[in-house]
């Protein structure tokens, strides 16, 4: 059994960047990526899969996708947010934040492309990153904490194999 199943999630659809969103760290989900969101939720839901605690980008845009999985999840997952996950952090930044919430057996990081997916890669112990469309989610376990080599990817689902789930 692991002892730290760890969660990567992009944040879903966004609106686009351009003068209504000036500033791109103010960038809000739209409803349509809210309700794609809420659809993933209730297909977690029903595969019996939850997080114990949600760490986040600072952005509007993840903060809102972790909201909606906090709201949404019977697992009814604590919440935080760490600069490792904004857009300039670092997976060395990230791995101090998961030391943080060791206790957590189940944990999920709210990020952004490229950072997720290279960070997944990282952690399994892949040359390429990973590409993660908007809302996708892996699992990725751990033995140990921090991790004595790879990871161990479990799964990695597309945003709309979920939903068809739903």
């Amino acid at each position: 059994m692991a002892t730290l199943e760890l969660y990567l999630i992009r944040h879903g659809v966004a609106a686009e960047r351009g003068d209504e969103y000036p500033d791109d760290s103010k960038r809000p989900l739209t409803s349509e990526g809210i309700s794609q969101l809420r659809k993933e939720a209730k297909a977690l839901d029903g595969l019996g899969i939850g997080f114990d605690h949600i760490i986040t980008s600072p952005l509007v845009r993840t903060k809102q996708t972790a909201d909606v999985f906090v709201e949404h999840l019977k697992s009814k997952p604590s919440l935080s947010s760490s600069d490792a996950l904004a857009p300039a952090g670092s997976a060395s930044g990230v791995m101090q934040e998961l030391g943080k919430h060791m206790r957590k057996g189940r944990i999920a990081l709210v990020g952004h492309e490229p950072n997720i997916g290279e960070l997944a890669a990282r952690l399994i112990g892949s040359r390429a990153p990973l590409e993660f469309k908007k809302g996708a989610i892996c699992r990725i376990d751990f033995e140990v904490f921090p991790p004595k080599g790879s990871g161990q990817l479990r799964w990695f689902v597309t945003p709309k194999m979920l939903r068809n789930l739903a």
